[in-house]
């Protein structure tokens, strides 16, 4: 009897230890920053996100910052590492780890199936293999958003769009080696520069064009403000953002919390791909008819771009990414 009355009280103190931690870990609060600015059509679809987070009535509560209020996509990656923030939606740029240019990887996705296929499904190769980048630097991917094939707004026409020779033409490419060799590969000129030097630079000639936008993207950005004269849908790149946590975040929550929070992103994922699919050609209607040309590909010249990509680019891509990452990707 007397050693069951000495263990009641620690009996008590575990049980209080236990309900306080169960209540922490009922009481969480999201800050979840993005990238998208407040009028993208992506917005609406985080704030839905975060209404099914707390609507789900598990202990979480979430709040979207919308148009890089808390950082750009390359401080956001390091901030979730730290545990600054706790869930994000930004392109996630290769500066962390070179592994990460396989969402760079040309010719990958060209049509909007496999853009479904590819982005869209959690149990894809590249989803799979994204989580465990991610997850090594201790981030817990939710999501990939492929929001749309991008394209080539120029200034001046290139000479045979379709074809593999010099096109005359000097284009912005982003901070990655392989968009630099891809646009190269098929005749293109390129310079590498920064988003926010892309319009007055094609302003002023410093440039031709750019390598950068969907349909939506080029109409909203260069038509509107009359900058450029042709968009050429190359589609050898994907217009992408990633949904990932912190995993210090990850940790604090219980099961049920972390399978709403899943569910809740992936649901929004799927739906940025079809409601951007579903815009992309009101767009290219509405840049011809505010003058621009568009140089489309035929589906046998498309083919023979992707092969091109796919024998000239890809043998280079294994030193970047790794081999075992291009095996399993070209297995698939």
């Amino acid at each position: 009897m007397r050693i069951q009355q000495i263990g009641k009280p620690f009996l008590s103190l575990a049980l209080a230890l236990s309900l306080s931690t169960a209540a922490f870990a009922e009481d969480i609060k999201l800050s979840i920053a993005g990238t998208w600015p407040a009028k993208h059509f992506g917005t609406e679809i985080m704030e839905n996100m975060v209404k099914e987070i707390e609507a789900a009535d598990v202990g979480l509560t979430a709040k979207y910052f919308p148009a890089s209020q808390l950082g750009s996509g390359e401080e956001l990656i390091e901030d979730a590492i730290r545990g600054n923030v706790d869930m994000v939606q930004a392109f996630v740029y290769a500066q962390t780890d070179p592994r990460l240019e396989v969402l760079n990887l040309p010719a990958m996705v060209t049509t909007f199936d496999e853009l479904k296929a590819v982005y869209g499904n959690p149990e894809s190769k590249l989803n799979t293999i994204l989580s465990g980048i991610m997850a090594d630097h201790g981030l817990v991917s939710l999501g990939l958003v492929g929001e749309g094939l991008i394209g080539i707004v120029a200034s001046e026409k290139p000479t045979d769009h379709a074809g593999f020779g010099d096109k005359g033409v000097n284009i912005r490419v982003w901070s990655s080696d392989i968009a630099k060799k891809t646009v190269e590969s098929i005749g293109y000129r390129s310079t590498t520069m920064n988003w926010a030097e892309v319009l007055p630079a094609l302003q002023s000639g410093v440039i031709d064009g750019a390598i950068c936008c969907t349909p939506e993207w080029a109409y909203t950005t260069f038509a509107v403000a009359d900058i450029g004269k042709y968009y050429i849908p190359v589609n050898t790149f994907i217009e992408a953002s990633s949904l990932y946590a912190s995993q210090k975040t990850w940790d604090k929550m219980n099961d049920e919390q972390r399978g709403v929070v899943k569910a809740a992103a992936e649901k929004a994922a799927s739906s940025a791909i079809d409601k951007a699919w579903e815009r992309s050609q009101g767009f290219m209607d509405q840049m011809v008819e505010s003058g621009y040309e568009i140089l489309d590909y035929t589906p046998e010249e498309r083919a023979a771009m992707v092969a091109h990509i796919k024998e000239n680019v890809w043998p280079e891509l294994a030193g970047i990414i790794g081999q075992d990452i291009m095996d399993e990707l070209i297995a698939e």
